[in-house]
């Protein structure tokens, strides 16, 4: 009687499985680029946090770390070139042509792309802001290449390739993406993922312009005027130093005062978890997470919040993180500083009452900063 042989099922192939082959043409392509984001005469701070990145990244392969700046002619430009080099650039190319003076899709990303395919760099950042999303799919798209977006965390493997680490599957998951076979390899990341590199003042290093191979005739999209958003009430929970957030386990809407109680006690802004947002307790500018802001505050407080990987991702770069949770085992204990296990409906009104007396200004006692 014969036995069926059984056969060894067949696992699909991981990183380890994948070969790198890098054709011809893109062998010639080295350095560490950085696009930094220009507009309305300032230079979005995301574009110093990821110079600090490449920085590393460019250390690592033994290679030059540049900056790109695209604009119009003039003082806007310069600047922006001078504060390229105090954050860390080897080098910086520029693009100045009066149709760069706001943002459009089509004069930035010819410009862009023209300056890859004639520089050739390995690896190319952007940060996930609206213009960078917007400009980074057309490049990689025009280019051929991969595009990670939305990263938390790049590095670089024993043979040069970029690890770029981002959520998945919701927030549930963390992946690593490699584009092993095209360059550039480009990726995107949110304002606060990285820290912020020390500014250092040093003299103007060495530029390489490039023409822009546009005119305004060329150009569909014409600008009509700008307005500014000066008056908006949307929250600036990117940059706050102190948050307060409040999660699914405060039960009800109207329990989200006692967040806002709180946040206005100490001068911090308040902020909530993903759920929330669905279900209509707080706009889409108050959510932290992957999916909204990510911050990086001295102080977090997370009260009811369970500490899925999407949030934890969004607030894991706080210097100090104190959660308030009824369940012992719930996930966000395992990154916070300082846990409390209790119910935050009640801990959150004597932690006001507490922090309104220390910071009353008849008080001499002040909260330590």
């Amino acid at each position: 009687m014969s036995t069926a042989s059984q056969a060894t099922p067949r696992l699909a192939p991981g990183r380890s499985g994948v070969k790198k082959e890098l054709p011809d043409r893109f062998k010639d392509y080295r350095h560490v680029w950085v696009f930094l984001e220009l507009e309305r005469g300032n230079v979005h701070p995301v574009s110093f946090e990821l110079l600090g990145e490449g920085r590393k990244l460019a250390d690592k392969l033994e290679v030059q770390l540049a900056g790109v700046v695209l604009g119009p002619p003039g003082e806007m430009v310069e600047d922006a070139v001078a504060e390229a080099f105090a954050y860390g650039a080897d080098l910086v190319y520029i693009v100045d042509a009066p149709p760069l003076a706001d943002y459009r899709n089509e004069p930035f990303a010819k410009a862009l792309t023209d300056l890859v395919n004639t520089h050739k760099p390995e690896i190319l950042l952007l940060g996930a802001t609206t213009l960078g999303r917007d400009l980074a799919g057309s490049v990689a798209t025009t280019l051929q290449t991969g595009l990670t977006a939305d990263c938390t965390e790049l590095d670089v493997d024993s043979d040069g390739s970029l690890a770029a680490t981002r959520p998945t599957f919701g927030g549930s998951l963390l992946c690593t993406i490699y584009t092993l076979n095209y360059r550039p390899q480009m990726a995107t990341v949110r304002p606060r993922v990285m820290p912020m590199p020390q500014r250092v003042d040093k003299p103007v290093g060495r530029v390489m312009r490039h023409k822009l191979s546009l005119v305004e005739d060329d150009i569909v999209t014409k600008v009509l005027g700008f307005l500014p958003d000066n008056q908006s009430a949307m929250a600036n929970l990117a940059y706050a130093d102190v948050v307060v957030a409040g999660g699914l386990g405060l039960g009800a809407a109207e329990n989200l005062q006692l967040v806002k109680n709180l946040a206005r006690a100490i001068g911090a802004e308040h902020g909530c978890s993903r759920p929330l947002v669905q279900k209509g307790w707080m706009p889409a500018d108050r959510q932290i997470g992957q999916t909204g802001k990510t911050i990086r505050p001295k102080l977090y407080i997370a009260a009811g919040i369970s500490g899925a990987i999407q949030h934890r991702v969004g607030v894991e770069g706080a210097d100090l993180i104190v959660a308030i949770n009824t369940d012992p085992n719930a996930p966000i204990f395992e990154f916070a500083h300082l846990g409390i296990v209790t119910d935050a409906i009640r801990f959150l009104p004597a932690l006001t009452e507490a922090f309104t007396r220390r910071l009353s200004p008849h008080s001499r006692d002040k909260l330590a900063c």
